[in-house]
């Protein structure tokens, strides 16, 4: 049984920063690619970061250069640290594996970026 949980959203400014989590059990996180991604109102989610087994990184344009996707191995955690929050950042996060396995979707943690 795989559970994923994410935590580490909230309310910040623009130009803020988060740190998001996501606590990964069962025996899969080593195994896989891991990825985030996002979904605003309105609009389908979509594919932000993912990092694979060799730590190798790939990021959505629209966030190159402000956000870093890591993984601990040993907490079976993967981590988005979220630099330069834009308002368009504002969303809820989800990890999940890299390409996503649907039955591993998690509740997700809200990114709320205002003024």
């Amino acid at each position: 049984q795989v559970q994923v949980v994410e935590s580490g959203g909230g309310a910040v400014q623009p130009g803020g920063s988060l740190r998001l989590s996501c606590a990964v059990s069962g025996n899969i996180f080593s195994l896989v690619a891991m990825g985030w991604y996002r979904q605003a109102p309105g609009i389908q989610r979509e594919w932000v970061a993912s990092i694979g087994r060799d730590d190798r990184t790939s990021y959505v344009d629209a966030v190159k250069g402000r956000f870093t996707i890591s993984r601990d191995y040993a907490k079976n955690t993967v981590y988005l640290q979220m630099d330069s929050l834009k308002f368009e950042d504002t969303a809820v996060y989800y990890c999940n594996a890299a390409p996503p396995i649907s039955k591993y979707w998690g509740q997700g943690t809200q990114v709320t970026v205002s003024s």
